[in-house]
């Protein structure tokens, strides 16, 4: 091998080195890079919420395992404070046998959500714990946890893929797990968040043992006051085959609603919200 043919030889074999070794650095950076991508498409789902309250209507139509509608409620959803670090609140205003149940919620950064549930039938306030946010919540298929706001940082994230498309969008798939047992009911979440817009468009629930218990599907995608969101959120449980619609017919932003209110003090002390 002559002088010439050697240089080649090295320069093609140093090639290959730099080539093996940007491969093997590109694959120990991709889980921490997908991660980190992962949280950021999250946190946009949240930080466009630049509100200092909301409150929105909803009817909520629960459906048993033959497609018959049970029952149909309607209640006021109403949020202070950034999602996150929040106070929410939801009141039942119809049918008048729920009329004012109440439930609180209140969200602080690094704390698990405190929720209370208020019965005027009663005419008590009374804390849930922990072991009952897996429970259903008025009768439909959301649970305590579901109905209340979570918080990004609750949850690790990977991104699965960006490939998949659902109701004609183009979505990531990111996989979010609980950082700890006490954050939430469930072992893992699959969320679906559209490319186009900042909006969770499909998430699947499994519990502990890996059953796949909840399936949330996100509909009605519209812009109010630089936010997007969905209309219509329908939730199915696929072990019982039963589902819950719940319907937002009306939203409100920055109206000035008093943080005094989100307490469990003024639980019983507010009157009950009239229909829309």
């Amino acid at each position: 091998m002559n002088r010439s043919s050697a240089r080649n030889q090295q320069r093609f074999i140093a090639r290959i080195c730099v080539l093996v070794f940007a491969l093997v650095y590109a694959g120990m950076m991709i889980p921490e890079a997908r991660s980190q991508d992962a949280r950021r498409i999250i946190e946009g789902v949240y930080d466009q919420d630049k509100t200092r309250d909301i409150s929105w209507w909803a009817t909520l139509d629960v459906f048993d395992k033959d497609g018959n509608n049970l029952r149909r409620k309607k209640f006021d959803f109403s949020r202070v404070g950034p999602p996150g670090d929040s106070k929410t609140l939801i009141r039942f205003t119809d049918p008048t046998e729920v009329r004012g149940v109440a439930l609180l919620s209140i969200n602080q950064k690094g704390e698990s959500m405190k929720q209370w549930l208020y019965t005027p039938a009663i005419q008590r306030v009374r804390p849930i714990a922990p072991r009952e946010r897996s429970e259903r919540f008025v009768g439909s298929d959301f649970t305590f946890e579901d109905i209340a706001e979570r918080l990004v940082d609750d949850f690790t994230y990977r991104l699965l893929n960006d490939s998949e498309t659902i109701d004609g969008r183009k979505t990531y798939k990111v996989e979010a797990t609980p950082v700890s047992v006490d954050r939430s009911q469930y072992k893992l979440l699959y969320l679906w968040i559209a490319q186009d817009v900042p909006c969770i468009v499909r998430a699947e629930m499994y519990d502990q043992a890996g059953k796949e218990i909840r399936v949330l599907h996100a509909t009605g995608l519209k812009k109010v006051s630089g936010m997007w969101g969905a209309r219509r959120l329908e939730i199915t449980s696929p072990l019982e085959n039963t589902r819950t619609v719940l319907t937002i017919d009306g939203v409100r932003v920055n109206s000035g609603l008093r943080e005094d209110l989100f307490s469990p003090e003024a639980l019983e002390k507010t009157p009950p919200a009239k229909s829309h």
